[in-house]
């Protein structure tokens, strides 16, 4: 879990970011020094197994969320701004619809709300299995080249490279486990227009995984919900072009 401290006032100014598959918590390393230099008080926790933390077996993104709000109240904190990237916005979702009340607000970037297709699901399993067979590594073969924009896929190779090593440090296990919880997860799509708090949509808009026709879908459904997209990025939007990221997040922070 990492943690940057700042002096921000008040529960607008504690932010939650929550990873995607299957990286870690590190995917956040360029929002967490600007956000606490500006004075929010952030935590980017990691998914079970990750980063060397305790595997749990069979977890739900239900059982993500319950431990968020753990975290949360042992933090001494009333509510928080709740940001997540893929994986990390189905947990953000979940957590939503258990604990509205302790959600300042929502950032869902690079994300869907719907459940898998039959054949994604499929698709899904077969992925747990080659990994299981050969690796992390085969996880970050199949992966990175859908998360960054050509461009950058192309010519940051050391980006690239690092987000690499962030996969393949974590175990076949857990990368499986992820996986399945991910496959399994609810489909949240008529929680979104049950959606009261302040929210903000962001994507890539050269995101191949989910597109921005797809956070459009989730814009349309959200009350008073606020769509940005970024250009020359993909689905890590937030490395691809961190300080614009940066400068939409701080942006949605600042009007809460």
């Amino acid at each position: 879990m990492l943690t940057f401290t700042g002096a921000a006032g008040g529960e607008t100014g504690n932010v939650l970011l929550l990873h995607a598959f299957p990286v870690s918590s590190q995917m956040w390393e360029p929002q967490l020094a600007p956000l606490a230099e500006s004075g929010y008080r952030v935590i980017a926790p990691v998914v079970y197994g990750f980063e060397s933390t305790p595997s749990r077996p069979g977890w739900s993104m239900d059982d993500y969320a319950r431990d968020l709000a753990r975290l949360i109240e042992a933090l001494g904190w009333k509510s928080a701004t709740i940001v997540g990237l893929s994986m990390g916005g189905y947990q953000a979702m979940a957590f939503y619809r258990l604990y509205p009340e302790l959600t300042a607000s929502l950032v869902l970037c690079d994300t869907r709300a719907n459940a898998d297709t039959p054949e994604a699901f499929s698709v899904r399993q077969e992925f747990r299995k080659a990994v299981m067979e050969k690796g992390a590594e085969e996880a970050a073969a199949r992966m990175l080249p859908n998360f960054f924009a050509k461009e950058t896929y192309e010519t940051n190779p050391s980006l690239v490279e690092k987000t690499r090593a962030s996969i393949v440090r974590q175990s076949p296990e857990d990368i499986s486990e992820a996986m399945r919880a991910i496959a399994e997860r609810e489909d949240s799509t008529e929680l979104l227009t049950e959606i009261t708090c302040p929210t903000l949509i962001i994507c890539g808009m050269e995101d191949t995984v989910t597109t921005p026709e797809t956070a459009a879908g989730m814009h349309a459904l959200i009350p008073g919900s606020k769509l940005e997209l970024i250009p020359e990025a993909g689905h890590l939007s937030n490395l691809d072009q961190p300080a614009m990221f940066n400068g939409i997040l701080l942006e949605h922070l600042r009007s809460l």
